[in-house]
């Protein structure tokens, strides 16, 4: 039965036939659901820093931010297991990922100021503590799934993971394109 929901969903996935009618695969059934919803969590909270960022001279771009994150991935891998090198790997493009949607979401504010946020959130005190603790259970997650991530059919259960969480979590188009950059490298 496993495994012909998964052979029923990744057909309907590749095929493209699958229809918002079409529910998820139950989480335990999808086994990098965890890490995908986590990539999810992680580039809608990308909505937040576009808003803090936004009409500011602060860039989209921050190397500082962005080394001190890669540097404390890079430290802590060894501990959990994982490749260092990898795993800064996989933080890259969640990094990337977040840009893509802020770079969407300024285009789209710059075209449509009426849609542009009214409130800035703060970065420090609001935003990061989030992005942090999602940044953690990455991870995690990649520590608990380098196994699954190893395995040959590692990419169609990465892409039926992403449709859950992209059914899951709502995701427009220009957040699904930036969930699936966020996973580029999941798999080893």
């Amino acid at each position: 039965m496993r495994r012909r929901l998964l052979t029923v969903l990744l057909s309907a996935l590749l095929l493209g036939t699958a229809s918002p009618a079409v529910a998820a695969p139950p989480a335990s059934l999808v086994p990098l659901a965890a890490l995908a919803d986590l990539s999810g969590q992680r580039v809608q909270i990308a909505d937040k820093v576009a808003a803090a960022k936004f009409g500011t001279t602060q860039p989209i771009d921050d190397p500082v931010r962005e080394q001190q994150i890669l540097d404390g991935v890079a430290a802590k891998a060894p501990g959990l297991g994982l490749d260092p090198a990898e795993a800064v790997e996989f933080f890259r493009d969640q990094i990337e990922a977040n840009k893509v949607v802020q770079r969407g979401l300024y285009e789209l504010w710059t075209a449509h100021p009426e849609q542009a946020p009214t409130e800035r959130p703060d970065l420090p005190t609001e935003v990061r503590p989030v992005i942090d603790r999602l940044n953690a259970g990455l991870l995690g997650e990649l520590a608990a799934t380098s196994d699954t991530r190893a395995r040959p059919w590692c990419g169609g259960g990465l892409a039926v993971a992403i449709v859950a969480t992209d059914r899951r979590l709502h995701l427009d188009r220009l957040h699904e394109r930036a969930l699936r950059r966020s996973l580029d490298s999941a798999c080893v």
